[in-house]
């Protein structure tokens, strides 16, 4: 990888890991909710808040949490791939 990064300008460089560490933080952070409340994803943790297994408070809130987490780690993983395209072609 090292090689990759020697021909991108160094605020694309910056870019690209900033947007990189945000997916991660956000791709952990949505995993210690739902870890939590012990589900693999939101819609197991809505399944059990339906179901009556957990209480609606916080769980719903946690619930959206996961839910706003992962959109945005996706919305981070689109721009970095954009930002990765970008730089492979200069």
């Amino acid at each position: 990888m090292p090689e990759f990064f020697e021909s991108v300008a160094f605020e694309t460089a910056t870019e690209i890991e900033q947007l990189a560490r945000l997916a991660y933080e956000l791709r952990e952070n949505r995993q210690t909710i739902l870890q939590f409340h012990q589900v693999a994803d939101e819609a197991a943790l809505l399944q059990k808040i339906q179901a009556g297994e957990v209480a609606e408070h916080p769980a719903y809130e946690h619930y959206l949490a996961a839910r706003i987490l992962e959109d945005t780690r996706e919305a981070a993983r689109a721009a970095l791939a954009e930002r990765v395209k970008e730089a492979n072609r200069t």
